[in-house]
């Protein structure tokens, strides 16, 4: 999709819309947005972050990156914060990607990391496709428990966390299981999301 701006620059995003059938006969409706991670798209990140649910934080993998990597994270707590919403509060995942490119963290960093914050971060080469699914089967865990906790979706509407994740991952064509997929996230962040649970 494309939006023209002030400075006649044409801003693309994705949206990936996917509908899911619930034992009470509920339609769930998931939405994927992503936008690029440059300083022009700022208002259009904001505006994407408006109705999310959670945030999968794309940082690129080489050293020399980092201080964009931290911009760029203070920048989505700047825009969640605009729109009235709390990094703390938003169910998030990080995904460190270019991982087949020279320079980058080492994996025992990353594992490092991951085993110092809450967010369930994992390893990507989005080129190939690695970690792609992963990330996004991830986000759609911390996600569905942090709604089902507020929502009690499971009780109300029999949407469940574990059929829910493995219809995705079917349509999505994984060839995995939801709990390898999540337990490829360095430090094992998001496997126990599903794991704890509605069944």
């Amino acid at each position: 999709m494309t939006l023209e701006t002030r400075d006649d620059r044409t801003l693309f995003f994705d949206m990936l819309p996917l509908t899911f059938k619930a034992d009470k006969e509920v339609s769930l409706r998931i939405k994927l947005f992503t936008v690029p991670g440059q300083v022009i798209h700022g208002s259009t990140r904001r505006l994407v972050l408006q109705g999310a649910d959670g945030v999968a934080f794309i940082a690129d993998s080489q050293l020399g990156e980092t201080d964009a990597n931290a911009a760029s994270f203070l920048d989505l707590r700047d825009n969640l914060k605009s729109n009235g919403m709390n990094l703390g509060d938003m169910p998030t995942v990080i995904q460190f990607n270019k991982r087949d490119l020279p320079g980058v963290r080492p994996d025992n960093e990353l594992a490092e990391l991951a085993r110092r914050g809450k967010e369930p971060v994992f390893a990507a080469v989005a080129t190939t496709g690695q970690g792609v699914l992963e990330t996004f089967v991830g986000l759609l865990a911390v996600t569905y428990a942090a709604l089902d906790a507020r929502h009690k979706l499971a009780d109300k509407f029999g949407i469940h966390g574990v059929t829910l994740l493995s219809e995705v991952a079917e349509k999505s064509g994984a060839r995995r299981s939801i709990e390898a997929l999540l337990a490829s996230s360095l430090g094992g962040g998001a496997a126990g999301t599903v794991a704890g649970g509605p069944p």
